[in-house]
């Protein structure tokens, strides 16, 4: 499942490319798995507005609509102001990629890939397209007051001294609690494995009793880890693209994750791998404390 750096940047390149644009039409593939929000409500919400941005809220791609001062949704109406601090939207439409979900920006001759389940049309000509052929991704549309802010903290911004807090009194495991979307949100396997390594900290070691030395270490790392592989356009391990069709590089770059059996590359010890909360989990137990 992409994860917080290939949901960053799929978003990121999304936004690059239609920013602006005006949506005039949306096609949906009418299958019920991938619609969390009715078809007819994300066809009327997203039809006639304005993208103003696409960004990233924990493994959540937001597109932020606008159209004029008023958006409507089924039977809703909600209105603001330009000077709401809310990014200016009258509404969101909020894209999860699930398993092999991809969010493609493709000129309309192009032809559409098996496994569409939603084209929304630009003014220029251009289409955003969802491909996801495992169906697990969901598509919805918010017109909330405040609009969708994730179900955690955001970990890239989290400062030491919230990071901390976080794991205090918590008797999960540092790898389940790292994983825990409420908690922290946006990271996932990759990057907890990654992480840990890098901070030399054991997954099974309880959250809670992590010294602050440790969780310092965790946090520098964690988000050293995140902006490496935002930079190198992800992991692509599986089906991930960026919005060009494109795989991401960081796969390159692991340590730990996906190498068990493997010679640690940094004392040479053997990988080992276990379970910690239902999830598979590569550590080094030379290097891992």
């Amino acid at each position: 499942m992409p994860e917080l750096p290939e949901v960053e940047t799929v978003a990121n390149g999304v936004d690059a490319r239609v920013r602006g644009q005006k949506i005039v039409r949306v096609w949906t593939s009418g299958k019920p798995q991938t619609f969390k929000s009715p078809e007819t409500e994300i066809a009327e919400t997203l039809t006639g507005a304005r993208i103003e941005r696409v960004k990233r809220v924990g493994k959540t791609i937001v597109m932020d609509l606008k159209k004029g001062n008023r958006a409507t949704a089924g039977k809703k109406q909600v209105l603001r102001s330009a000077q709401d601090d809310n990014s200016n939207f009258s509404a969101q439409f909020l894209v999860h990629l699930g398993m092999t979900g991809r969010l493609l920006v493709s000129q309309a001759e192009v032809e559409l890939p098996p496994h569409t389940h939603a084209v929304l049309s630009l003014a220029d000509g251009r289409e955003v397209r969802f491909v996801d052929p495992r169906r697990f991704g969901r598509l919805s549309v918010v017109t909330a007051e405040g609009g969708y802010q994730g179900p955690g903290v955001e970990p890239t911004t989290v400062t030491a001294e919230e990071f901390a807090g976080l794991f205090k009194g918590r008797k999960l495991a540092i790898k389940a609690a790292l994983l825990n979307q409420s908690i922290l949100h946006g990271v996932g396997n990759i990057y907890a494995d990654e992480s840990l390594f890098r901070a030399g900290i054991r997954p099974r070691k309880q959250a809670g009793k992590l010294t602050r030395a440790e969780l310092g270490r965790l946090h520098t790392a964690l988000q050293q880890v995140l902006a490496h592989a935002i930079e190198l356009g992800g992991s692509s391990v599986s089906d991930y693209v960026d919005a060009d069709g494109v795989r991401g590089f960081f796969q390159l770059e692991h340590k730990v994750y996906s190498r068990a059996g493997e010679a640690c590359l940094d004392c040479g010890a053997g990988l080992k791998k276990i379970v910690v909360g239902g999830r598979t989990t590569v550590y080094c137990p030379a290097c891992q404390r």
